[in-house]
């Protein structure tokens, strides 16, 4: 799955990198939304939800969903400022139409294309098909979904104040410290871009983000199978510190792209396409592959071994050899006329520990 960003018309220095507090900060209650997506950060998670009030925790849990499973396009800003009151400021300066359309995404799990028609702020069949969206998520979702329904204005000064208020409870005491490190991330990527190129300087953002061989669009390995276009206002790359190991990328119709990548120097692993990741998985799903990995995992077999003892003959495994090699999934050693083969126990570990005590048992 890929979404590609046109780069038509784009110039140069319009993809650009940026340190967004906002940015940060939001990537911050994702953490705190999902810690089981961050076990790295599961004791400064606990942490910081036993310091808070009451009060500032219930109002987080009311509004996770801006942040939880997806970010609000208005959350990912494309001009990073120095301060996170500027981009609050930003966001504030956005009509009503916009801020709710975007809040709803999230809120609803739903796309945009389900809110393409009348305004769910003034359109009642919008309005309808957005409640019955929210509602099917949950009763907190339906209650936060009528709320920003019937007074944008109100729900959207309640979020910016419950942003406002972590800042003050944990955010700005941490926000030093991280803009330094982003600003090291960003200064690392311009000099590398300017020595080396835009690829190379992409290629250490993620190996899920490259340039497409004609130069002409970014292509992101993401969930979806979609296109969006930069234009003249260009792309934002916005290094996060807590955002490991997500790629956040806003890519819809009217929203300049931002993508909000895990900086440089945190618990960072290489990271696997998810087209290989495919390959592996489709590799080990037939019974005589598994069989022959299973062999495979204890020592190293040459193709003669192999069929035998798994009475199959050699072409046979030899087929299923070349499949497992495709996948990545194996290493050979020759010893003069023989090549021995054995599972590669580094690619195999990541896709699970079930699967990895299964092989081996």
């Amino acid at each position: 799955m890929t979404l590609r960003i046109d780069l038509a018309g784009t110039p140069p220095e319009r993809i650009r990198f940026g340190v967004s507090p906002l940015a940060e900060l939001t990537a911050m209650l994702h953490v705190l939304a999902s810690p089981e997506h961050h076990p790295q950060l599961a004791g400064w998670a606990a942490g910081v939800w036993a310091g808070l009030r009451p009060e500032l925790a219930e109002r987080l849990r009311e509004a996770e969903f801006l942040w939880r499973s997806s970010r609000a396009d208005f959350l990912l800003p494309a001009r990073p400022r120095a301060t996170l009151a500027a981009e609050l400021d930003d966001v504030d300066a956005l009509d009503d139409e916009r801020y709710a359309r975007t809040a709803l995404v999230t809120t609803c799990g739903s796309n945009r294309r389900t809110f393409a028609g009348g305004s769910p702020l003034h359109d009642p069949v919008s309005r309808a098909s957005a409640l019955d969206l929210a509602q099917a998520r949950g009763p907190v979702q339906e209650a936060f979904t009528e709320r920003l329904l019937d007074d944008p204005a109100a729900v959207r000064a309640r979020v910016r104040e419950t942003l406002e208020l972590c800042a003050e409870a944990f955010f700005d005491a941490e926000w030093p410290a991280l803009a330094a490190r982003l600003g090291r991330d960003v200064r690392d990527k311009a000099e590398l871009r300017r020595r080396q190129g835009l690829a190379a300087a992409l290629a250490e953002v993620s190996a899920a983000v490259a340039v497409s061989p004609d130069g002409g669009s970014l292509v992101l390995d993401k969930l979806q199978d979609s296109t969006g276009r930069a234009g003249a206002a260009g792309v934002t790359f916005l290094p996060s510190v807590f955002g490991h190991p997500h790629l956040v990328v806003v890519h819809a119709p009217g929203w300049q792209p931002v993508v909000q990548y895990p900086a440089a120097g945190g618990e960072r692993e290489p990271t696997v396409p998810l087209e290989t990741v495919s390959l592996r998985l489709e590799a080990l799903a037939h019974p005589v592959r598994l069989r022959l990995v299973r062999s495979l995992a204890r020592a190293s077999h040459t193709t003669g071994e192999l069929a035998a003892t798994w009475g199959l003959s050699a072409p046979e495994v030899s087929r299923h050899l070349a499949v497992l090699r495709r996948a990545g999934l194996l290493a050979a050693d020759r010893r003069g006329r023989h090549v021995h083969h054995v599972l590669d126990l580094a690619a195999t570990g990541p896709l699970g520990t079930d699967l990895l005590s299964a092989v081996l048992r």
